[in-house]
């Protein structure tokens, strides 16, 4: 992993010494940050660091999300990968992130081109990963505009239908108008 050898050529650079307080008895502590920073982004472009069981890091789960979608709205998604959380405001996440994608695009058109012969040039893909300063919000500011339309309140269930139909009344969809 390159973090860590970028870590062990220049530690001073990387490690960070957190200063803070202890709650109950006010005594000052302070603790040295180091291969932490960046072990915790890490283990979304390599899970198995974690554990195991999870294999597919998260430019993977997102090219195949964008190549399920229709053919003709691909590109559209490649140029306008949103972040939004908490878990995306590490330092560079967002240029790490289009960067791990683009490792997996360009390789693709390389070899569409191959297989066409030179005969037609694809067009590269333009992979644009957006952060936005308000990306630690915008989860709740989703969730307060949705809340704040006439629409939520057909999607939402009351105490009674809760009391009548059981916890199966959260598996109905409002969209598709079912159980799933």
């Amino acid at each position: 992993m390159s973090e860590f050898n970028k870590h062990d050529k220049e530690p001073a650079k990387y490690i960070k010494q957190w200063r803070g307080t202890k709650p109950r008895t006010g005594a000052p502590y302070s603790c040295d940050i180091g291969y932490e920073r960046f072990l915790g982004p890490e283990v979304f472009f390599n899970p198995e660091i974690y554990k195991s069981d999870f294999t597919t890091p998260l430019p993977a789960v997102i090219d195949k999300c964008i190549q399920s979608a229709p053919i003709d709205t691909r590109r559209a998604l490649y140029k306008n990968i949103v972040l939004s959380g908490g878990s995306t405001m590490f330092k560079d996440f967002h240029r790490r992130l289009q960067r791990e994608i683009k490792k997996i695009v360009d390789p693709r058109i390389l070899a569409y081109d191959a297989q066409l012969g030179g005969e037609i040039k694809a067009q590269p893909v333009e992979v644009n990963v957006v952060s936005h300063p308000i990306q630690n919000y915008a989860v709740w500011f989703g969730g307060s505009v949705l809340a704040s339309t006439p629409e939520f309140f057909m999607a939402c269930h009351t105490k009674a239908e809760y009391e009548e139909y059981g916890a199966s009344i959260c598996r109905s969809n409002p969209v598709f108008k079912g159980m799933y």
